[in-house]
Order: C-alpha cells, then structure tokens, then sequence
C-alpha cells in the first residue's frame, strides 16, 4: 500500500525519507575520533610531544589545573621540551606532577622553568606502548559499533511504525554502513600513525 501511495504522491514519500538522517551518529564519530586522538596522544614516544602532559595537573594556588594553563610549553629538541610557567613559584609542582605521572620523563627543574627529556624507549618498552594503542583502537571500534547499532535500531523502529519503508530501511542501513567503515579507516589510520611514532 506505501508503494502506491509513494508513486502517486512521490513528493510527500520524498519528505519522509528525508525525515532520517545521521546527524546523531556523526556527532558521536566525531566524539569517538577526538578521544582515539587524545588517548593516543597521550602515549610517550621518544620524540618530545606537548600532548604527552596533556593529562597532568598541577597544584596551583589550591587547585589543580592542567600543565598548559600554568605555563607555556615548548619544544626544544626533538627529545626536549620547556616549560615557562607563569609564575615561577609553581616550578616545583610542576617538575612534581611529571614525576609523580611515571611517564617515564627526565625531568629538572631550573630558575626559569622545567626541561622535560624524552629517553629512548626500549624494544620491551615500544611492544607495550604498541600493545596500549591497539586497545585504544579496540575500544574506539566498541563505540563505533555500539552507536552503529543504536541506529540500526532507530531505522528498524521506524519502519516498524510505518514511517521508513522496507527498500528505504536497507538503504539507510548501506548508507549507515559506509559511515561506520570510513569512520573505523580513519581510527585504524591514527592507530597506524602512532604505532610508526612508537617503533621509530
């Protein structure tokens, strides 16, 4: 009966597909991306990346704030960062709060600021940094298929109450589907990019 109705009135039909989209699912990929990025910027390399402190807070004046809200962080070397702090009363929970992340940072304070060195990472060390990004590439495609079959079930519920027709529901699924492998190729790309940070 919907088909015969979408033929004669082809514009309404036309309305009620467009009623779905994937604007929820969009916005969770982009949520799944940024924490894939942040996760694995949190990994230590050899090479001296600001986003490695990302996740270290600072006691300062009674609160804890993040290392780039007390200070100014910037790259030395490729091994190297320096840390500015505002005011150089915080040098000290600053080198404190490095040492106490057990990143495995090198860390000394001065009358300026904190130097932060990147040792070389052993072979044992860089397969289980490896082995840490492959998890966090894992639980990102939890979420990916978690939110992939929240809207499967949206559309099942929608032609369930008669609003999305039968041959509509598969296309919307084909269309869901190729937003899910796009959004899994791009999380495997980052994972891929890290693990070549890592083993270099």
């Amino acid at each position: 009966m919907r088909h015969i109705f979408c033929s004669m009135f082809h514009d309404v039909c036309s309305m009620t597909k467009t009623m779905f989209n994937f604007t929820k699912f969009n916005q969770k990929a982009k949520d799944i991306e940024g924490w894939l990025e942040k996760e694995l910027g949190s990994i230590r390399t050899s090479r001296a990346t600001p986003a490695i402190l990302d996740g270290i807070l600072v006691e300062s004046y009674g609160s804890k704030l993040p290392i780039n809200q007390v200070g100014n962080i910037a790259s030395q070397d490729a091994r190297t960062l320096f840390i500015t702090p505002w005011d150089t009363d915080a040098i000290k929970e600053i080198e404190k709060a490095i040492v106490a992340s057990n990143l495995g940072l090198s860390v000394s304070a001065v009358d300026t600021g904190v130097r932060v060195s990147f040792p070389e990472l052993t072979s044992d060390r860089r397969t289980a940094l490896i082995k840490v990004a492959k998890e966090k590439l894992e639980d990102a495609r939890i979420s990916v298929r978690k939110s992939r079959d929240e809207v499967q079930k949206e559309i099942e519920a929608g032609e369930k109450a008669g609003d999305i027709g039968e041959d509509e529901k598969f296309k919307l699924k084909a269309e869901l589907q190729k937003l899910v492998d796009a959004l899994n190729r791009k999380l495997g790309d980052a994972a891929d990019r890290k693990e070549r940070e890592i083993s270099n």
